[in-house]
């Protein structure tokens, strides 16, 4: 674990050295991204001035919900870009490149090059809005909460990882993956809002079955205290679950890769 933690801290190195060299596009890219979390931000703005209420969930409730789903999007766009470009190493013969390094393909394939002009307006947007969010509706600030909320928070990173690597393996199987994108990007924005604005089915479908929303939703949750203790425990476990998932399913992935030269 070390080494790979050791390794991570390089490509955050290499990477910001990287666009560093070229500052003006990581700041267009900043820009850009800006713009888009001010598109993201209406959703606030419209809550708080129509004063809408979901079930038990003030405006104030809503607004950390997003702040949740906004840092949680910073996160997944650090390493998104190495998803969505393992079509084309596949298709193209690149993988065969980094088959023979000393380290966990997986982990270097999806981790090599970390994106700072996505992360960083969504981190600090997402931080100031639950910040807000939870001051204004009152909740409490102990230890206890503070800790519940990073740990959810964290499960929610590793569970992103997982759950969101899974539709591109199928890069290994078809030509074309376009479409799985376009799915997989418009399953991350269903959860943008509470999940209390669905139906209990739904509610159950991305708990359970694909479990967006224990992504966004389960640290405001638990500071409400409104996990039950079944639901905590999937929270915790829905990570580990769905990594060893992802893992089985690269392997075969891998297996199934028959490289450019054959």
């Amino acid at each position: 674990m070390r080494r790979y933690l050791k390794l991570m801290g390089l490509f955050a190195k290499y990477s910001l050295m990287s666009v560093m060299e070229y500052r003006i596009n990581f700041a267009a890219g900043v820009l850009v991204e800006m713009g888009w979390m001010i598109i993201k931000l209406l959703y606030v703005a419209i809550v708080y001035r129509a004063g809408i209420s979901i079930g038990i969930l003030s405006p104030d409730h809503i607004m950390l919900f997003i702040g949740t789903y906004v840092m949680m999007t910073g996160f997944y766009m650090l390493y998104y870009f190495n998803f969505t470009s393992l079509p084309g190493m596949v298709q193209q013969g690149e993988l065969d490149l980094y088959l023979v390094k000393p380290v966990s393909l997986q982990f270097y394939v999806t981790m090599r090059r970390l994106d700072f002009s996505m992360f960083l307006p969504n981190f600090v947007a997402g931080s100031i809005l639950i910040t807000t969010g939870w001051k204004r509706a009152g909740l409490p600030a102990g230890v206890w909460q503070v800790a519940g909320f990073l740990f959810f928070l964290l499960c929610g990173c590793l569970l992103t990882y997982s759950l969101f690597l899974l539709p591109y393996l199928l890069s290994f199987w078809i030509l074309s993956v376009g479409g799985i994108g376009d799915i997989t990007a418009a399953l991350w924005d269903f959860n943008n809002m509470p999940s209390a604005i669905y139906g209990k089915w739904m509610q159950r479908i991305g708990t359970f079955l694909l479990p967006v929303f224990v992504i966004t939703n389960f640290p405001g949750l638990f500071l409400m205290g409104r996990l039950t203790p079944g639901t905590m425990v999937w929270g915790a476990a829905a990570p580990a679950v769905f990594f060893l998932i992802a893992r089985f399913v690269w392997k075969r992935a891998v297996r199934n890769y028959s490289s450019a030269s054959s």
